[in-house]
């Protein structure tokens, strides 16, 4: 019966120790304009980066704090990283393939008759200028 009373008394201890030191120490908002959120634990901090979700577990040591991803963040900014790195080798790849600056014969020819037309215009319009005054 006594180990019972001890038991419920460890668990009713754990289950509000935790509520009673979140009460007292609330969480401190970095100055980078409320980017993070350092919430107090044992051992450290653990940091929630409002903008991306991710949280790291921040510890001070000699007055240099470091923080740690957690092992799901880890795994998706790997993910991340080794698609960057696809999409990096196959848009080098694509630009290093030698393109052709020179039009094709339909485009030269379109071109050339897109010219013609343009010089023919001018010149008639010219030719109608000069003969209705006699001057250009």
């Amino acid at each position: 019966m006594r180990l019972l009373k001890v038991s419920l008394s460890l668990l009713l201890l754990t289950l509000t120790a935790p509520a009673a030191v979140a009460e007292e120490t609330p969480s401190i908002l970095a100055p980078e304009a409320e980017h993070f959120t350092l919430q107090p634990v044992e051992g450290g901090f653990i940091r929630l980066d409002k903008r991306s979700g991710a949280v790291s577990f921040c510890t001070a040591k000699n007055g240099i704090s470091v923080c740690r991803l957690g092992a799901d963040e880890r795994a998706t900014m790997e993910a991340e990283l080794e698609r960057l790195r696809a999409e990096n080798a196959r848009l080098k790849s694509a630009t290093a393939q030698p393109r052709s600056t020179m039009p094709g014969e339909e485009e030269f020819e379109r071109a050339l008759s897109f010219t013609e037309r343009f010089l023919r215009r001018i010149m008639r319009l010219f030719r109608e200028e000069s003969s209705n005054d006699g001057r250009l």
